[in-house]
C-alpha cells in the first residue's frame, strides 16, 4: 500500500524539514531551560559536596553562610574537635567578591579554609592544573572559567595573590566560580577594616574588626555515629545552630534557590505550552493548505481512515525531527551560557514523550476538518 504520509512529505520536503528545525529550534529552547533549572540545582549541591563535611556549627538562630551572615569564633573548632565522634573540624569562610580582569567583570564567592587542617575546601578531582595552596599568604586557587592562568597576580584587598592551581566546575550555590584563599588571607580580607576605616572607629571609641571570625565550623563524625545525635549535641553545649548535610541542603533548595527555581519552572511550562499551540497551528495549517487536495482524495473514494492516518504520522514525524533538532541545538548552545547547563536524557525523553503526546492530540483539529469536508469542493474549486 502506498504511503500517503511519505508521498505527501517527499512532495514539500524542504518546506516541511525547514518547518521541523523551526519548530526544533523552540524545543531546543525548552530543553535549555529545564537545563538551566537542572544546574541550578547541582550548583546549590556542589560545595557543599565538594566539603564533604557531616555537620554545619553556624551562628545562633540562622540558616547557615549561604542563607544568612553567620558570624562564630574560630577557636569554636577546638571545642568541636574534642567532641565524642567527631574525627575532624574545620573553621571556614565565604565571601562574595567583584573581579575585573582583562575578560571583563565577573561575580565570585572567595572561600578561605585551613591549607594545613583536615578538611580540605578544595576537591581533588577537580583540580586541573598546578597545586592547592600551601602556605598561610599570598597564594590562591582559582576555577578555569575566570580565565586565570597559572603564576598570574590577582589584586584582592591590599595584597596581590599568585594563582598557584586551577580547578574546573567549582561553584557557589548562585552558580558563581569560587577561588580559594587560606583561611588567615580570607579572614583579612572579610573582617579586618581599611586604615581608613579604623582611624575613622578609633576616633568613635570603637576597636577595629576581629580577624579571627568565621563564618561556619566544619566538622566529620566517626562512623559507627549517629549524626543527628551529635549535632543536638552541639547544639547544646555551644548554643549555636547546628546542621547536618542534608540539613543544609534541604535549606538551600526550599529556601535559598526556591524563588528562582519556581521561576524558571513556570517559564519552562509556559514555552511547552507554546511549543505545544504552535505545534497544532502548523498541523492545522498544512491540512487547510492541502484542503482540496484531501477533497479530491476522498472523492475517489480514499476513507477519510486512510487520510487520518497520513495527517497524525505526519504529525508525528514533524514532532520527532523537531525533537532531534532541538536537542542538536541545544548541545551546541548549552556551554555558550555563562552559568551551568544540566542536559539530562531522562529529561528530554519525558519532554519527548509529552511533545509527541500533545501533537497527536493536536492532530485532531486538522482531522476534524478533514472529515467535515464536502468532497465535491473539489469539483471547480
Amino acid at each position: 500500500m502506498i504511503n500517503l504520509a511519505y508521498k505527501d512529505i517527499k512532495h514539500s520536503f524542504s518546506k516541511f524539514i525547514i518547518t521541523a528545525i523551526s519548530v526544533g529550534i523552540l524545543l531546543g529552547i525548552v530543553i535549555i531551560m529545564i537545563g538551566v533549572y537542572r544546574g541550578m540545582v547541582f550548583d546549590a549541591k556542589e560545595l557543599v559536596k565538594d566539603l564533604n563535611a557531616d555537620i554545619w556549627v553556624v551562628q545562633q538562630d540562622t540558616l547557615g553562610p549561604f542563607a544568612e551572615t553567620s558570624k562564630i569564633h574560630e577557636d569554636l573548632k577546638n571545642q568541636i574537635s574534642y567532641q565524642e565522634g567527631i574525627k575532624s573540624a574545620e573553621a571556614i569562610t565565604f565571601q562574595n567578591i567583584q573581579i575585573s580582569n582583562r575578560y571583563g567583570d565577573f561575580k565570585a564567592m572567595l572561600v578561605g579554609y585551613d591549607p594545613f587542617g583536615k578538611i580540605s575546601a578544595i576537591n581533588p578531582e577537580k583540580l586541573i592544573a598546578g597545586r592547592t595552596i600551601k602556605k598561610q599568604h599570598y597564594e590562591i586557587v582559582v576555577d578555569v572559567k575566570t580565565h586565570y592562568q597559572l603564576g598570574e597576580k590577582i589584586k584582592l584587598g591590599r595584597d596581590y595573590y599568585t594563582v598557584v592551581g586551577i580547578t574546573k566546575n567549582t561553584v557557589s550555590n548562585g552558580g558563581d566560580f569560587l577561588m580559594f584563599v587560606s583561611l588567615k588571607d580570607a579572614q583579612i580580607l572579610q573582617f579586618t577594616y581599611s586604615n581608613e576605616r579604623i582611624r575613622s572607629d578609633e576616633k568613635r571609641g570603637i576597636s577595629g574588626g576581629n580577624p579571627h571570625l568565621v563564618n561556619a565550623i566544619i566538622a566529620r563524625v566517626e562512623k559507627g555515629y549517629n549524626i543527628d545525635e551529635i549535632a543536638k549535641r552541639i547544639e547544646d553545649n555551644t548554643h549555636k545552630s547546628v546542621y547536618t548535610t542534608d540539613d543544609e541542603l534541604k535549606l538551600l533548595m526550599y529556601r535559598v534557590i526556591k524563588k528562582s527555581s519556581k521561576q524558571i519552572g513556570t517559564f519552562t511550562v509556559i514555552l511547552i505550552i507554546v511549543s505545544i499551540v504552535i505545534i497544532a497551528l502548523i498541523i492545522y495549517t498544512m491540512t487547510l493548505e492541502k484542503m482540496k487536495e484531501l477533497s479530491i482524495m476522498k472523492l475517489i473514494g480514499i476513507p477519510n481512515f486512510t487520510i487520518a492516518k497520513m495527517i497524525m504520522q505526519e504529525t508525528i514525524i514533524l514532532g520527532i525531527l523537531a525533537f532531534i533538532s532541538g536537542n542538536i541545538f541545544a548541545h551546541l548552545i548549552s556551554d555558550r551560557f555563562p552559568k551551568r547547563i544540566v542536559l539530562l536524557w531522562s529529561d528530554a525523553s519525558l519532554l519527548f514523550s509529552v511533545i509527541i503526546v500533545f501533537s497527536v492530540f493536536a492532530s485532531f483539529f486538522g482531522i476534524y476538518k478533514v472529515f467535515k469536508t464536502d468532497p465535491t469542493q473539489a469539483i471547480g474549486g
